[in-house]
């Protein structure tokens, strides 16, 4: 598939905020989108390996076809990560991996779904947001653990499949607590762009099976980034 060139992949340390406020002008979460509109759907995850100066990145792209739920394709990248971890600005370690396997797919997806977050950021700009831009797709972000901004918690959903929660940033719903399955921890659901949050939590939800708390795709791309670090590591 063909992926924008929005701005450098490298780009210097003091861009970074400005990068971040400049995009998330351009974002759009109201868009309803239904499963029934989306032929194919990608599950995307990062795994990491070494620290400092070897440290490794391992990036897979799970794409599949929405009504059958089988993978249809598969890219992946690997290569060194050239910036350390700062908290708010991941995307840009993660984005060169990111827009290599991409480039790789024969497959256009109709929706991304990230192991991370989408404006559920302190920029509005987590993964599935900025990632976005470079893919010209909706994309979701289902983040496993919570990311807290301006001090704000979240509340528990109830313990049935579907319940959830809205987190409201200064009056701002950013996104939602879901429970996609019964009694286990919920997932973290925001929209990145180009779709709303009632959208996303209901796409999250359908795509979810009885084996994880995380939408097959993203399931998926997960348990194969683990397998490329450990064939990696072996190696």
């Amino acid at each position: 598939m063909q992926v924008n060139d929005i701005h450098l992949l490298r780009p210097d340390l003091g861009a970074f905020i400005h990068i971040q406020e400049r995009l998330a002008k351009q974002i759009d979460v109201s868009r309803p989108l239904r499963h029934e509109d989306l032929r194919t759907v990608a599950g995307v995850d990062l795994a990491y390996a070494g620290e400092g100066e070897s440290e490794t990145g391992f990036c897979h792209i799970a794409v599949f076809d929405a009504a059958t739920m089988q993978v249809v394709e598969r890219a992946e990248a690997v290569g060194k990560i050239e910036m350390p971890y700062l908290p708010g600005f991941l995307t840009f370690r993660e984005l060169p991996l990111i827009v290599e396997a991409a480039g790789k797919l024969k497959t256009v997806p109709d929706l991304f779904l990230f192991d991370g977050n989408g404006i559920l950021h302190p920029r509005r700009m987590g993964i599935a947001a900025h990632a976005s831009f470079f893919l010209d797709k909706p994309a979701v972000g289902v983040a496993k653990t919570y990311f807290k901004i301006a001090e704000t918690e979240y509340e528990e959903p109830e313990q049935e499949k579907g319940s959830c929660t809205d987190i409201i940033v200064d009056g701002e719903t950013l996104g939602r607590a879901v429970r996609t399955s019964a009694g286990v921890k919920p997932v973290f659901v925001s929209p990145g762009n180009g779709i709303d949050l009632d959208s996303s939590t209901e796409l999250v939800l359908s795509l979810t099976g009885s084996e994880s708390r995380l939408p097959i795709p993203v399931r998926e791309a997960d348990i194969s980034t683990r397998r490329m670090r450990r064939n990696w590591e072996e190696k």
